[in-house]
């Protein structure tokens, strides 16, 4: 039987599509650091606005502080999208 292998990143994303809140922030540190994908601050915040809107402490100060690099635009594009990705979940 074949092995089906994924990557961390798509790991990850699949444990958010479930449900696992622990995810997003997860999701959040890995696009913030860079870490398994190319770095982006607005998948970043998007993250951790959507690990935040569930409660998670750690994902207010994380976001709050890669707001502090970003500009105005990419905060609404992080927003936009962590609305949208709302609606398809």
């Amino acid at each position: 039987m074949a092995r089906l292998e994924f990557s961390p990143l798509e790991l990850v994303e699949r444990s958010a599509e479930a449900g696992r809140h622990d995810a997003l922030l997860e999701l959040g540190l890995m696009y913030a650091a860079g870490r398994d994908v190319e770095a982006d601050l607005i998948e970043a915040h998007k993250w951790f606005n959507l690990a935040a809107a569930r409660g998670n402490e750690e994902a207010r100060r994380y976001r709050a502080e890669l707001a502090r690099d970003m500009t105005r635009e990419q905060i609404a594009a992080a927003q936009r999208e962590a609305r949208e990705w709302l609606r398809s979940h």
